[in-house]
């Protein structure tokens, strides 16, 4: 028998622990704690520790269990569902006020903006570091990591001190006399998509730099000598073979958006509701596990879905790809 093939048999248990990880990884982090609370979803608020029924009642003369489901917490959420939706879009006069709707409806909307403007943003930066001299792309790169370095925290903090009414921006507006009066910066959605953007803008910029620094100059060229001008190039080269990285880019920056609480929470505004401050309240306000934990299933699938029309897009290039191969 060949070596190479006992080889090959000795690395196949490695190799599975290897791909076994990740599963682990995923039934331990994610599959176990969102069973959990889905079944928290179904259960009914009682004044007990904790502070949630039990799903299997047990009777006491024949020692049955019933399985017992409650699906109000659903309906809650989704009460006035159509009278709230177009109140949102301003498609009728409705007097529908679903807050658990609402905060869904601005986290998306947020995260989409703070998507947009960070693929706005980041696509010139990642393309310029991605044409920089190779002995300048090290330190361009750190300089867009630099931010990690300190506390996520502390950067939110920084910027309540440079847009407050009585922070660096005004008074140096004012000292220079530009304004007469404080602008209002803060507490507000100017200043939650700005803080948003700040934070995530680094998410969109690796991925594309990523995808851009494999990018083939010649490809440029001969678009050119074939009497392309730049942006023509640019829209049927440069940025159809970089679909991925802004695919990926987009995915790490909305996704973990939709679900942000401390930003909204210390920079936004009491209009600014978003899920995350929602299912705070919710939980720890309201001590309504229940209505939270139905709250928190439904925005996972909502991220599940974007997740897996990525893997699907994914998939299918990997085996357009191997068909072209």
């Amino acid at each position: 028998m060949p070596m190479s093939v006992n080889i090959k048999r000795r690395l196949r248990p490695g190799r599975g622990l290897v791909i076994g990880i990740p599963y682990i990884w995923l039934l331990v982090l994610f599959l176990i704690p969102f069973f959990i609370v889905l079944k928290i979803s179904f259960a009914e608020q009682e004044l007990k520790i904790p502070p949630y029924s039990d799903l299997f009642i047990v009777d006491e003369e024949t020692g049955k269990q019933t399985l017992h489901l409650v699906y109000y917490n659903y309906q809650e959420i989704f009460a006035n569902f159509t009278d709230t939706l177009k109140q949102m879009f301003g498609l009728s006069d409705a007097t529908g006020n679903n807050m658990y709707l609402r905060s869904y409806w601005l986290s998306i909307k947020t995260a989409a903006t703070t998507t947009l403007i960070c693929l706005l943003l980041g696509y010139p930066m990642a393309y310029g570091i991605a044409r920089a001299k190779p002995a300048y792309r090290n330190t361009l790169l750190l300089a867009i990591m630099l931010p990690f370095w300190t506390s996520f925290l502390l950067r939110v903090y920084a910027w309540m001190g440079l847009l407050s009414q009585n922070g660096i921006i005004n008074n140096l507006l004012m000292k220079y006399g530009i304004i007469d009066e404080p602008l209002q910066m803060f507490y507000n959605t100017f200043s939650l998509n700005l803080v948003m953007v700040y934070a995530y803008l680094p998410f969109m910029i690796l991925p594309l730099y990523t995808q851009l620094v494999k990018f083939d100059g010649r490809l440029l060229e001969a678009a050119s000598d074939l009497g392309a001008g730049p942006i023509k190039s640019f829209f049927t080269i440069t940025l159809p073979l970089s679909k991925t990285g802004i695919i990926a880019g987009s995915m790490l920056v909305f996704i973990p958006c939709v679900g942000e609480f401390v930003i909204p929470d210390l920079v936004g505004s009491s209009d600014n509701l978003m899920i995350g401050r929602t299912l705070w309240m919710t939980f720890f306000d309201a001590n309504n596990w229940p209505l939270a934990a139905a709250l928190a299933v439904i925005m996972v699938l909502l991220l599940v879905v974007p997740i897996a029309l990525f893997q699907h897009y994914e998939n299918r290039e990997l085996e357009e790809g191997g068909k072209h191969g």
